[in-house]
């Protein structure tokens, strides 16, 4: 489901990106193959320095579909982008996706808390970020954040995954086994 990034890749998620559905939603824009490979090329390093972590989306056959990303990482705490090419949206690819990198993330890598910065406008991605159980919305919380983001025009809501509600979610989930549910149902 995930991958590193790898420049082989570059070609297929370019044409996934520049889509206009998907372009105004991605952190890192290119305006060619060529500068996709750069900024590819860039992420990687960045990587390497711990600036931050990223990762490709795959389909069920290994194709490349998007990514997913944590930027700007700084004491345990970093923003999550991501982007799926059009072909690919509303067929169930987010959310395994994020809760694969959710795992690296908080049981690998040690990060403590993952923000969401979502377009108030962006209604397809606050509705997905509204389903997921172990979010909260962080405008009040970290009004810091929150206000540092809207600096200049109110456009962002902000969201926060905090490594322990996930850990609480994961332990939930684990406990349900079908057996368990269908005893529950009968």
């Amino acid at each position: 489901m995930l991958k590193k990034r790898d420049l082989s890749d570059c070609h297929v998620l370019y044409e996934l990106m520049v889509d206009p559905a998907v372009f105004p939603f991605v952190r890192h824009k290119a305006g060619s193959v060529e500068e996709f490979i750069f900024l590819t090329k860039q992420t990687m390093e960045a990587e390497e320095n711990g600036e931050l972590i990223s990762r490709t989306i795959l389909d069920e056959w290994g194709n490349p579909i998007g990514t997913i990303n944590l930027f700007d990482i700084e004491d345990g705490c970093g923003f999550l982008g991501t982007w799926i090419g059009k072909p690919f949206h509303g067929k169930g690819y987010n959310q395994p996706a994020k809760e694969a990198f959710f795992n690296e993330l908080f049981f690998e890598k040690e990060i403590q808390t993952i923000f969401m910065r979502i377009r108030k406008t962006n209604v397809r991605s606050e509705r997905a970020a509204l389903k997921i159980p172990y979010i909260s919305l962080a405008n009040e919380t970290r009004p810091d954040i929150y206000q540092q983001l809207n600096a200049t025009e109110d456009i962002y809501n902000l969201f926060q995954i905090e490594r322990d509600s996930y850990y609480m979610h994961t332990i939930r989930e684990m406990s349900h086994t079908p057996a368990e549910e269908v005893i529950r149902e009968a």
